[in-house]
């Protein structure tokens, strides 16, 4: 990465398109960015999604904690429920190699890994630095990939998983 200002499409252009999903990230190979910002968090039955908070509520048309959802409930929301204004297709929730198959080659990726949370007492996903340093791998992409966390400490994980992967801790 170098020093110089960067355009970041957040959630993949949040106010454009349903945050976090495949047509936010697709509309954003048409705007002048350098990069996409995306979230990650584990499925119950250990798929990596692309998605912010920890329930689903806010986004879809389901209800639940992500720690509770298997990945098969996960894809059958629609998570461009409650967009504002109304979005005229029923949009999954992706996985992360799908964003990162369709950002290859086109722009840098910024991925968020986030902590699961239950009651107000956040934990780490089993498993999550691990699998999303081998998709980042197997997608060919890390020289294009920062990976970020309010979790500091999975980010030395990260770097002794694959030092060659850029990170950066949230304040």
């Amino acid at each position: 990465m170098n020093n110089s200002i960067q355009r970041v499409a957040h959630r993949g252009g949040s106010l454009l398109a349903p945050e976090n999903t495949l047509v936010a990230f697709r509309n954003a190979l048409n705007l002048p960015v350098d990069a996409v910002e995306l979230d990650v968090q584990m499925s119950r039955d250990g798929h990596v999604i692309v998605f912010h908070d920890n329930t689903v509520d806010r986004r879809t048309n389901g209800r639940g904690n992500i720690l509770d959802l298997d990945f098969a409930y996960l894809r059958s929301l629609n998570a461009a429920a409650h967009f504002p204004g109304g979005w005229p297709e029923p949009e999954q929730i992706p996985t992360l190699r799908e964003v990162l198959d369709l950002a290859q080659g086109h722009y840098q990726v910024y991925i968020e890994i986030k902590s699961s949370k239950r009651n107000s007492v956040y934990v780490r996903y089993p498993n999550i630095a691990e699998t999303v340093v081998q998709q980042v791998g197997e997608a060919d992409m890390l020289d294009q990939v920062l990976i970020m966390s309010f979790d500091w400490e999975i980010l030395a994980l990260i770097k002794s998983l694959e030092p060659v992967l850029s990170t950066g801790a949230i304040v």
